[in-house]
């Protein structure tokens, strides 16, 4: 900026800043941490802030990460009684990235998730157990390649309010599971090859107005 306009820009600052302060409506309230402010009832999520990154043990040598992108969620949502909410999950098996286009072809053959055959994986609550005022143990069916187990994982509460950036009213959450991929039949390079695979999920859900 040159040295001019900074004063400029300044002296518009002060001038404009009374006059709009009458006219404008009230600021939001910021964003609570406190769950119970929640507002209860049905949210989906916002697909572009909700991923599940994985990892398993690669030969032992290192850990290898990657992400599934196509996440799909329906929530409703009962701050004051906890376990009366609802989950519903699904993930699109074709978006699986090993950030390694070899490997990504690979993951979708019928060594691992057979992406022609089975396009999507299902996860269904049937229960929600608080575990603290913020966090909670979610226990559901997780239906990936034709298998259906049971899945648990343990979710925190982050924040819910305003979202500054779309105005949409938001509930935002983390997630950590662990599961055995040859529970669903991916069996491939074990032991090798971790069976034990590590789910971190990031979701945040919009309010169904």
């Amino acid at each position: 900026m040159r040295p001019i306009a900074l004063p400029l820009c300044l002296a518009l600052m002060l001038t404009a800043g009374p006059l709009a302060a009458q006219g404008s409506a009230p600021a939001p309230a910021s964003p609570s941490s406190d769950p119970t402010q929640v507002r209860p009832g049905a949210y989906v999520l916002d697909s572009a802030h909700g991923k599940i990154t994985w990892s398993v043990s690669h030969l032992g040598f290192s850990t290898y990460y990657g992400q599934i992108t196509d996440v799909n969620a329906e929530a409703v949502l009962d701050p004051k009684e906890p376990a009366k909410s609802r989950l519903t999950v699904t993930i699109g098996t074709d978006s699986v990235n090993g950030l390694n286009e070899r490997l990504n072809q690979h993951l979708k053959t019928p060594d691992f998730f057979d992406t022609a055959k089975f396009p999507k994986a299902t996860f269904t609550a049937t229960s929600i157990e608080p575990t603290s005022p913020t966090t909670a143990r979610v226990n559901g069916d997780l239906t990936l390649k034709g298998v259906t187990k049971p899945v648990g994982f343990d979710a925190t509460f982050n924040q819910a309010g305003i979202n500054p950036v779309n105005k949409a009213y938001t509930v935002g959450f983390d997630g950590r599971a662990v599961i055995k991929r040859s529970d669903f039949g991916i069996n491939a390079f074990l032991p090798i090859l971790g069976d034990e695979v590590s789910l971190r999920l990031e979701g945040e859900f919009k309010a169904v107005e």
